[in-house]
């Protein structure tokens, strides 16, 4: 491994402590399954290394190729802006680095059995399927793209035996958490779980719990946080983007 491509994760950081936390801790699971290979940590905001920071670092030991990892669920504007700009930025600055982006973690069928489990550890057991309703709440985007492929997750989440599941959002979107909730329990459903759809703690997470309480939901999953899912899927999203930048394919450079 010691010729592969450094594996840059970078998050979108929050003033809240836990959000930096939880990033750590995945992306320690994540280097724990793949001795050798050189994997890091970069924040859009809030937090350090920054992006420029961390490849600085990276080209200072040596690397001299990297994949980029956005740690979100969808494309939205931080996907399709403020990574490519940071890395762009970077780069031109960093002669002989390259730097392939990959793709965004959703969607998955792992980030679906990441959300079965954080729902199993909430309580609920396999026959619990058929007779419950599942709010998939997420944080919310003014990208019709992002909303959009929430919706799809919720569809295909609905195909593995949750008897209905429908999206939600706690900001820029709607309907909001407890408007699910309460429209579910409307339509009859007698037990009603939240499935928070964000990866680390913070003041939208806390939105999508106090919402579910509210509207007296019976079930809140916490969030998908440091899952060996998600560890799995930040390599799966590393290695199909590698195996491009392998095959000659074009990587940001200087």
């Amino acid at each position: 491994m010691s010729h592969a491509p450094a594996l840059l994760v970078i998050a979108h950081g929050s003033r809240d402590p836990r959000h930096a936390a939880t990033v750590h801790a995945l992306v320690g699971r994540a280097r724990a399954l793949r001795p050798g290979l050189r994997v890091e940590t970069a924040f859009l905001d809030f937090n350090t290394p920054t992006v420029g920071q961390a490849l600085s670092s990276l080209y200072l030991s040596g690397v001299r190729e990297v994949v980029a990892l956005p740690l979100l669920l969808t494309r939205a504007f931080h996907a399709k802006s403020d990574i490519p700009a940071a890395l762009a930025e970077s780069s031109a600055r960093l002669p002989g680095l390259s730097v392939r982006v990959a793709d965004v973690l959703g969607p998955s069928p792992l980030l679906l059995s990441a959300l079965d489990r954080r729902l199993a550890e909430a309580g609920l057991t396999p026959a619990d399927r058929a007779t419950t309703a599942v709010v998939l709440a997420s944080a919310g985007s003014t990208d019709p793209e992002a909303i959009a492929a929430i919706a799809e997750t919720a569809r295909e989440w609905r195909h593995t035996g949750w008897c209905a599941v429908r999206p939600a959002f706690a900001s820029a979107a709607l309907p909001r958490t407890e408007d699910a909730v309460r429209a579910l329990r409307a339509e009859g459903f007698a037990r009603v779980a939240v499935a928070p759809y964000v990866i680390a703690p913070g003041r939208l997470p806390d939105r999508i719990a106090a919402g579910a309480e509210a509207a007296g939901a019976d079930v809140v999953a916490g969030v998908l946080g440091a899952s060996p899912e998600l560890a799995r899927l930040l390599l799966h999203r590393y290695d199909a983007s590698a195996a491009t930048t392998s095959a000659g394919l074009p990587a940001l450079t200087a």
